[in-house]
């Protein structure tokens, strides 16, 4: 059974941070991908024991988008994960995939239960078509303690570990100054000739501008109309909006190589000077181990 966590906060409730969603939305929105995850708890469950299963990020937030959007899980099991069990898993991923092309978007942390105290630790992970392992990141854990969509058994508060609102904030600013900074410079310019660069790129800069500056967390749509009040290219931010939300994808002026040149050195620039002046406001973040970002296993799109 589906059933979707509060995902409306009020600000006293945890921490300042709250959501900016619809619960109408959430349930509309998991119809078109209740057969998917339905086949996937019960194929993951027959392979280790499956303890809870919860969405997270747009999916949570009523900003999914079918083929466009990612679907982000984090599974709860009984017990570390061996080699072989990897491989299962590993398996029932690629063979949803062959199965059901949407599921090509769906992405799943594994985490042991019991394991769940020291939060930089690492776990199996199946994402962008690999298997590797990653931390559950400050943004994943705070978006479930307030909106998680649950697939299966318990929800994940006090099961997970919660995050204060600093820890939000320095893992932000961490994303930012280690991370976002440094692929804006003119070493890293080819990238932004990518779809994917581009989108992330402003879109994340954009996100993380609104928690920095007022506790929240926001969709991608949110973060379109903040870069508009941000007076980010118009040209670009149409672009973005209309590949994420347009109904017809096969007229792309993107494809341009002259648009492509000119989005991409509209886009870096203004992020670049957009984190440039965010670290300056609030701050810089405390020195230590990098954080890995969401797009470091994010290959390049195809050609």
């Amino acid at each position: 059974m589906v059933r979707a966590a509060p995902v409306v906060v009020d600000a006293d409730d945890r921490g300042g941070i709250q959501y900016r969603t619809r619960m109408a939305s959430v349930r509309d929105l998991l119809a078109a991908v209740k057969p998917l995850l339905a086949r996937f708890t019960s194929d993951a469950g027959a392979r280790v024991p499956l303890v809870a299963l919860w969405a997270h990020g747009s999916l949570a937030l009523g900003d999914y988008r079918p083929g466009r959007s990612d679907l982000d899980l984090v599974a709860l099991v009984g017990t570390e994960l061996d080699g072989a069990q990897q491989a299962e898993l590993r398996a029932v991923h690629e063979r949803l995939i062959a199965d059901v092309p949407l599921a090509r978007s769906l992405h799943c942390t594994y985490v042991p239960q019991g394991d769940t105290s020291d939060t930089a630790q690492h776990h199996p992970t199946w994402a962008q078509g690999e298997w590797f392992e990653r931390p559950v990141s400050p943004v994943s854990r705070r978006e479930l303690a307030l909106g998680a969509v649950v697939l299966h058994g318990p929800p994940p508060v006090g099961l997970l570990p919660g995050v204060s609102d600093q820890e939000l904030a320095e893992f932000i600013r961490a994303e930012l100054e280690d991370y976002w900074l440094p692929v804006t410079g003119n070493a890293k310019a080819e990238l932004w000739l990518q779809d994917i660069w581009v989108d992330l790129g402003m879109l994340t800069f954009a996100r993380a501008s609104v928690t920095l500056r007022d506790g929240q967390l926001i969709t991608k749509g949110e973060a379109l109309e903040e870069l508009r009040s941000m007076g980010a290219p118009t040209a670009v931010v149409d672009d973005i909006r209309r590949r994420r939300y347009g109904a017809d994808l096969l007229k792309n002026p993107s494809a341009s190589d002259d648009f492509r040149a000119r989005r991409a050195e509209q886009a870096r620039k203004f992020v670049r000077a957009g984190i440039t002046t965010l670290l300056a406001e609030h701050g810089n973040p405390p020195p230590g181990r990098a954080h890995a970002s969401r797009l470091t296993r994010r290959p390049p799109p195809p050609a």
